[in-house]
C-alpha cells in the first residue's frame, strides 16, 4: 500500500475529480463532517471560504489517496478508518474537517482523504513538516500491525514494482506503456545505420526528435515528451555519447522545439484520429449523456419538490399570518361588542339618569367612555401594527431561506454540470486511446508513421525534404565509436579550418543568392565542406588525423 498525498488548492475541480463517475465503476462518498453542505463541491467551497476569510493560504487542502496492494486482497472499511485515524494523529488533523470517497476503478478498489488545513477556531492553518516521512513510518507500522507486505515502491530504485500514476494515465489515455516506448525506440536504434537514418527510423515509428530543456527530446503522435537517452534500452548507450553521435547532422539548434513538434504532430494526429471517431463517438455520446440524465432527473425532481414545498410553505405563511389579523380584529370587535353590553346594562334610568344630565355626570362618563374607546383602539393599532411588522419579517425570512435553497440547488446543478463534462472529456480520452489501439492492431503496438510531418521554411515556407540516411550500413556503430572516443586534446589545424570555413560561408551566401532558404534541419548535408579551397586541407579540428 503506498499513500500519496499533498497540499493543494482548487478544490472545486478536485471535488469534479473524486465525483467522475465514469471513470471509477464506484463512486462513493463515505465521510464527509466540518461541513453543512452533503456534497463535495459545496464542502470543498466552505473550507475555501474560511481560508480566504481567516487565512492567506493558498493550499488549504490536504489531499490523500490510499492505494492497497491488490495482490494482498482488499482492505475493509475499519482497516482503512484505522490508516486515516493513524494518519490525523501522526499530521495533527484530528479535529480538522473532512471527506472519505471510496472509488472502484478496473476492480481495484481504492480510498481518497482530504482534510481542511484551516483551524477556524484559532485563525490558521495547520502546519504539516516532513508529511512524507510521516506516512511512511505510519504505512509501515500499519502494514507490521496488519500482516501487510510493503511494496517495492518504497525502495529507492528506478525498478519500481508499481507504475506510477502518471504512466498509468499515460497508458489509458494512448494505449502505450513506457516499455512499448522504450522497445519502438530501441529497435529504431538498433536498425539504423547512421544519424539520419535513426531519425528517419523515429519518425516511422511516430517519433519526432526536438530540442527543449534537453538538447534532445523526443516527442510523440499523442503529444508526450520523452528524454531520449533513457528510452534506448542499451546500457552500452551514453547521454553525452548520444548527443556527440547527433550533433554532427542534427545540431540542437537545427531542431524544432517541444512547443513545434507538439503542434506539428497534433495536426498529423488530428487527420487519424478524427476520421474513426466520427461514429463510435456519436453513439458513446449518447448513451453516456442518457446515463447523465438519469442521474440529472433525481435533483431535478427534488428541485421541483423543494419549489412545491415552498409554494405551500407561502400560501401557509399567508393563510396563517391572515388568520392571525382576522383572529386579532374579531378580538377587537368581540371586546367592544361586550363592552358595549356592558354600558348599556349598567347605564342608569329614570330619576338618576335625569339627575346625571343636569349634574353632568352623564357628560363625564361620555367622556370616560370615550377616552377607554381611544386607548383600546389605540392599543388595537399597536398590536396590529407589531402583528404587521412581525409578518413582514417573516415573510422576509422565509424569502431568504427560499432564496438560500434556490442558490444551494443551483450550485448542486452546476456542480453536476462540471461532472458530467469531466465525464464526457474522459469519454472521449478513452475513445481516442481505443481507436489508437485500432488503428496500432497491425503495426505490434507501434504508432502511425511522422514520415509525412514535415517542416516549413519560416522565411519561404517551403517544405524540408524527407531526412533520408547518408551513411553506407555497417558505418553507424563506427561513427558511433568515433564520437564517443574522440580526443578533446588534440590540437587542431586552425589554417584548414579557417580555410574550410571560410569556403563554406562562400558557398552558403552562394546558394542564398540563387535559391529559397532549406530548412534548419537539412543544413548540416548542404553545409558539407567542398573540395574548392586553394588552402591545402588538414585534419579537422577535434577529429583524429588519417
Amino acid at each position: 500500500m503506498i499513500p500519496f498525498a499533498s497540499q493543494r488548492g482548487g478544490g472545486q475541480d478536485l471535488a469534479t475529480h473524486l465525483m467522475n463517475a465514469y471513470d471509477n465503476e464506484v463512486t462513493e462518498l463515505a465521510h464527509l463532517r466540518g461541513a453543512i453542505a452533503s456534497d463535495l463541491h459545496g464542502a470543498f467551497k466552505e473550507w475555501q471560504v474560511q481560508a480566504e476569510d481567516l487565512t492567506r493560504c493558498a493550499k488549504y487542502l490536504y489531499s490523500l489517496s490510499i492505494n492497497p496492494d491488490s495482490r494482498q486482497g482488499r482492505l475493509t472499511r475499519e482497516q482503512y478508518m484505522d490508516y486515516i485515524a493513524r494518519t490525523e494523529a501522526s499530521l495533527g488533523l484530528g479535529n480538522q474537517p473532512r471527506a472519505i470517497v471510496f472509488h472502484e476503478k478496473y476492480g481495484r478498489e481504492h480510498c481518497h482523504v482530504v482534510w481542511s488545513r484551516i483551524d477556524a477556531m484559532h485563525g490558521k492553518a495547520v502546519h504539516l513538516a516532513f508529511d512524507h516521512e510521516k506516512l511512511m513510518r505510519v504505512t509501515r507500522a500499519f502494514a507490521r500491525d496488519h500482516g501487510l507486505r510493503l511494496p517495492p515502491g518504497y525502495e529507492k530504485s528506478r525498478d519500481r514494482g508499481q507504475e506510477t500514476l502518471y504512466d498509468r494515465e499515460k497508458k489509458r489515455q494512448t494505449g502505450l506503456s513506457k516499455e512499448d516506448h522504450m522497445r519502438a525506440v530501441t529497435q529504431a536504434w538498433q536498425q539504423s545505420d547512421s544519424a539520419r537514418a535513426f531519425v528517419q527510423a523515429l519518425s516511422a515509428q511516430g517519433y519526432l526528435l526536438a530540442t527543449g530543456n534537453r538538447p534532445y527530446v523526443l516527442v510523440d503522435l499523442y503529444g508526450g515528451t520523452h528524454a531520449l537517452a533513457r528510452l534506448i534500452d542499451d546500457k552500452a548507450v551514453k547521454t553525452a555519447d548520444l548527443r556527440a553521435f547527433l550533433s554532427k547532422d542534427f545540431p540542437p539548434e537545427s531542431l524544432p522545439s517541444v512547443e513545434e513538434a507538439v503542434a506539428l504532430v497534433g495536426e498529423h494526429r488530428v487527420s487519424i484520429d478524427k476520421e474513426a471517431l466520427e461514429e463510435e463517438r456519436a453513439t458513446a455520446l449518447a448513451g453516456l449523456r442518457q446515463e447523465q440524465q438519469v442521474r440529472r432527473s433525481a435533483l431535478l425532481h427534488e428541485r421541483d419538490a423543494i419549489e412545491a414545498r415552498q409554494r405551500a410553505a407561502i400560501v401557509a405563511l399567508a393563510g396563517h399570518q391572515r388568520a392571525m389579523r382576522d383572529a386579532l380584529r374579531h378580538s377587537h370587535l368581540e371586546q367592544r361588542r361586550l363592552v358595549a353590553r356592558q354600558r348599556t346594562k349598567s347605564r342608569p334610568t329614570g330619576l338618576a339618569a335625569f339627575l346625571g344630565r343636569i349634574s353632568g355626570v352623564e357628560a363625564l362618563r361620555n367622556l370616560l367612555h370615550k377616552r377607554q374607546d381611544a386607548q383600546r383602539l389605540k392599543a388595537y393599532g399597536q398590536q396590529l401594527l407589531a402583528m404587521k411588522v412581525a409578518q413582514i419579517r417573516d415573510r422576509i425570512n422565509q424569502e431568504r431561506q427560499h432564496h438560500a435553497q434556490a442558490l444551494e440547488q443551483a450550485r448542486r446543478e452546476k456542480a453536476l454540470t462540471r461532472v458530467d463534462r469531466r465525464e464526457i472529456v474522459a469519454l472521449l480520452q478513452d475513445l481516442r486511446a481505443r481507436q489508437r489501439m485500432v488503428v496500432r492492431a497491425d503495426s505490434d503496438g507501434r504508432m502511425p508513421s511522422l514520415e509525412g510531418v514535415v517542416r516549413r521554411d519560416k522565411r519561404t515556407k517551403a517544405r524540408a525534404p524527407s531526412l533520408a540516411p547518408t551513411q553506407r550500413p555497417g558505418e553507424t556503430r563506427n561513427a558511433f565509436e568515433d564520437a564517443a572516443t574522440r580526443s578533446p586534446t588534440e590540437p587542431p589545424n586552425l589554417l584548414a579550418a579557417f580555410a574550410r570555413a571560410t569556403q563554406q560561408r562562400r558557398t552558403r551566401e552562394k546558394a542564398d543568392d540563387k535559391a529559397p532558404t532549406l530548412d534548419r534541419m537539412t543544413r548540416p548535408a548542404r553545409d558539407r565542406e567542398q573540395p574548392t579551397s586553394p588552402i591545402e586541407r588538414g585534419p579537422e579540428p577535434g577529429r583524429d588525423r588519417d
